[in-house]
């Protein structure tokens, strides 16, 4: 008879303080609470709620409610007080205590984990700038909530082939269904992005006339490999390139 799997063991506190952490560092980075959200698949909600509790964030509403808490006023206190609801009032009050359901623990270490690796991947790119750190990073970001330069929003997914291993084709997911993008495509765009390292590329086309350069172009930004205002400014996105150790 097989024995039963066991379920890895997690130090709820530990996860905790290492989500405050990652959460705060990006935040750190982006300086804004739905970009932050997208790196840790979390609601702006809750991402809001931990930074709170790191002492990351705070703005007039949040300040007015933990100065009521501090000053011993109940949580009904706060609704009459302020007009807001039960929800809103506990959604700008810290955690408590770290959370213990297993599940929830098991996707917040997943959490840490994705964001640490991605953040590793595109540290090692702009060292290395060659096409086996390209691919590592590439693999690292597969079902990042992407946007193009016109706000379409999409991910990708890498094929894999009879034995497991990723086939060097990109499937786009987007709105409209899907397409799929060749990596000849991405290293044909990724060279002329090294070649133009330290301008402003203002648009996809700027990369060159490339099959897919519309999806290719906000990779290759979020990786830190292009400087581009225009999308800065159209889509309020700052990317949150890992620091250097």
């Amino acid at each position: 008879m097989a024995r039963p799997k066991k379920r890895p063991h997690y130090d709820p506190d530990k996860i905790m303080k290492n989500l405050l952490d990652a959460v705060s560092e990006s935040y750190d980075e982006t300086e804004e609470l739905k970009q932050t959200a997208a790196e840790f698949d979390m609601s702006p909600l809750k991402i809001r709620k931990l930074l709170i509790t790191s002492g990351a964030y705070s703005n007039e509403i949040s300040k007015v409610v933990n100065d009521l808490r501090a000053a011993g006023k109940s949580i009904a206190d706060i609704q009459e007080l302020t007009g807001l609801k039960k929800s809103s009032v506990n959604g700008y009050l810290p955690y408590t205590k770290s959370i213990y359901k297993a599940e929830e623990l098991s996707m917040n270490a997943e959490r840490i984990n994705v964001y640490r690796s991605r953040q590793q991947a595109v540290r090692d790119l702009m060292e290395r700038m060659n096409e086996y750190a390209l691919w590592d990073v590439v693999v690292a970001f597969q079902k990042y909530p992407f946007h193009t330069i016109t706000g379409l929003p999409f991910t990708y997914e890498l094929k894999k082939g009879r034995n497991g291993d990723y086939n060097r084709e990109l499937i786009i997911d987007r709105r409209s269904g899907s397409k799929t993008i060749v990596w000849s495509s991405v290293m044909r765009a990724f060279e002329k992005a090294v070649e133009l390292r330290g301008e402003i590329v203002s648009r996809p086309k700027a990369l060159g006339d490339i099959r897919g350069v519309l999806y290719i172009y906000p990779m290759l930004y979020r990786f830190g490999v292009i400087e581009a205002e225009k999308m800065l400014e159209e889509m309020k996105i700052k990317r949150p390139l890992p620091r250097k150790e």
